[in-house]
């Protein structure tokens, strides 16, 4: 597994809206995943016994670098405490960027990429050599997020 980009939604069926979405836009079902109270996608094949383990490890699947455990922490209590995750796992530019776009349109609580700039076999589907995503080490900073404690101008 290599580039992930996971988005918190506020409940299941805004989360399940989004997945719909990215699938109708031709993502393949492999590549997109949902993790609910509802439904805990492949965090339930997971070999824990608890479910809050099961999350934990499913997320740190997801992210496993040492300085994300915050972010799988993050993650899991998001899950536990109502809200909902989708996991796109994009294959080169031209998905990283549409998958952003989709996410962003359902304004999400926050973003988490992993490794978006290591798709080195995927020029293929890149329109140009170059992306014009704004990288911070290896955290996309998704640029349409929209700061939900904001007041709208």
């Amino acid at each position: 597994m290599s580039a992930v980009l996971a988005a918190v939604y506020d409940n299941h069926s805004a989360a399940e809206a989004v997945r719909v979405r990215l699938v109708k836009d031709g993502f393949p079902t492999d590549r997109v995943e949902l993790t609910s109270r509802q439904e805990l996608g492949q965090a339930k094949l997971v070999p824990a016994t608890r479910t809050g383990d099961k999350l934990t490890e499913y997320f740190r699947q997801l992210f496993p670098e040492s300085h994300t455990e915050t972010g799988v922490r993050q993650l899991r209590n998001a899950v536990e405490t109502g809200h909902a995750v989708i996991a796109v796992l994009p294959r080169g530019q031209v998905e990283t960027e549409r998958a952003v776009q989709i996410l962003n349109d359902a304004d999400p609580l926050e973003i988490k990429a992993r490794d978006l700039n290591k798709q080195t076999l995927e020029h293929a589907a890149a329109e140009e050599e170059t992306s014009a995503l704004s990288w911070i080490g290896r955290v996309m900073v998704a640029p349409q997020v929209r700061d939900r404690n904001r007041n709208p101008e």
